[in-house]
């Protein structure tokens, strides 16, 4: 994939769309236990990439979050990189 690959938004978005609904399940859907492990391999994965794979994320999250229209899901972009350990401090 290139830097600016149509690929890596639309990946990126699949995978916000997945860890949006596994937090906002309740636990009649989703045994919370199968959440978290299935949040935290998520976050294993992402935290293997390469320096400027993980940089190319960040990036297309926080081009997500400024174009997103719903308050809830751009706050959720945005505290995505802190959510998943990405960054160290939550920049508010």
């Amino acid at each position: 994939m290139t830097d600016r690959d149509p690929l890596v938004p639309a990946l990126t978005g699949l995978l916000v769309d997945v860890v949006w609904w596994l937090e906002s399940c309740g636990d009649e859907e989703v045994d919370p236990d199968s959440a978290v492990k299935m949040m935290e391999s998520l976050g294993w994965v992402l935290l293997q990439l390469p320096s400027d794979q993980r940089q190319r994320l960040l990036q297309v999250l926080a081009d997500l979050a400024e174009r997103e229209q719903d308050p809830a899901r751009r706050e959720f972009l945005e505290s995505c990189p802190f959510a998943i350990g990405m960054v160290e401090d939550r920049e508010d």
